[in-house]
């Protein structure tokens, strides 16, 4: 353990002791060691001390609610250093501290951070902001440590108060998912109410939306041969023979032409011999292909081409 990683007053307090000290016997040094190796071996269970501590140590394991609250409790106690709670949260929390307090506090907060996580945050400040903050850091020179500490403490307060999320992922994403197994006809329609009820939202759930039309835009070519493994041959047959509608067919010619010759040339044959697809069955198939898509990005196995921004 470093010893920067001590409360200031164990730091102060050991350097003292150290600078007390004069010359040590071997026999006294070698007491010492024996009693600290005795002390060692006596251990049966070591835990982290502090709420600080533990909530690292239960990371995961505890309900969301539970940790907000106990972080709370860690972030004000006169133990615990705030800033260590801050540079562990995710940048789009911090940002608003910076484009919302007031320069000093983010000259303070970019001081504290790791270096690249600071040049990360001011690049996305505009301009004349990040120029004001960037300045302000070289106000900072003199600044008591106690000052800082109680500027960390006031951020970790403000910051933790905001409400715990029940969901994970935003309401956009999360009426995405469920319109993307959805019917088409369902789909459509949920999609023309929610523009004229909130435009801005819809454009958001349009693009998270992903269809069996939007296979070439959004899946890369060397990825096709993941997708199809994880479909069974009659369900990826039925999709291909049932894409009979101009983008759908296009994403079936996209499939096609980004698996080997041998198995495109067999697959046209079994699209030929299935005949008419009923659009029921199509729709089926298809989703099922999604399904298996959204699985694999899920797994890190495929990464997907971001939607295109239709707002402009």
């Amino acid at each position: 353990m470093p010893l920067k990683g001590l409360p200031d007053h164990m730091q102060a307090a050991l350097t003292e002791q150290i600078g007390a000290m004069r010359s040590v016997d071997r026999a006294t040094l070698r007491a010492v060691v024996e009693e600290f190796i005795a002390r060692l071996e006596s251990v049966g269970l070591s835990f982290p001390g502090g709420i600080d501590g533990a909530l690292k140590m239960l990371d995961g394991h505890i309900s969301a609610t539970a940790a907000s609250r106990l972080r709370r409790l860690a972030g004000a106690s006169a133990k615990a250093d705030p800033w260590d709670r801050i540079a562990a949260l995710d940048p789009e929390k911090l940002l608003p501290v910076l484009t919302e307090e007031s320069v000093e506090v983010g000259a303070v907060m970019l001081s504290k951070l790791a270096v690249s996580r600071a040049a990360d945050l001011l690049g996305q400040l505009p301009g004349d902001r990040a120029r004001r903050i960037a300045y302000a850091v070289s106000q900072t020179g003199n600044i008591d440590p106690e000052t800082v500490r109680r500027i960390g403490l006031s951020l970790v307060t403000q910051l933790e108060a905001q409400p715990v999320r029940a969901f994970e992922t935003d309401p956009h994403e999360r009426i995405g998912a469920i319109l993307n197994v959805s019917p088409a006809a369902t789909r459509d329609d949920v999609l023309t109410g929610l523009t004229e009820t909130d435009e801005g939202f819809a454009a958001r759930v349009r693009r998270a939306i992903f269809t069996f039309a939007d296979i070439p835009a959004r899946i890369q070519g060397r990825d096709i041969s993941k997708m199809i493994r994880g479909v069974d041959q009659a369900t990826l047959v039925t999709a291909l023979a049932g894409a009979t509608g101009e983008t759908d067919a296009a994403a079936a010619e996209f499939i096609l032409a980004n698996v080997s010759q041998r198995m495109a040339a067999s697959l046209r044959e079994e699209m030929a011999e299935r005949g008419k697809v009923k659009e029921k069955d199509a729709e089926a198939a298809m989703t099922a292909i999604i399904v298996a898509v959204r699985d694999l990005e899920s797994a890190g196995e495929i990464t997907m081409r971001e939607a295109e921004d239709d707002e402009d």
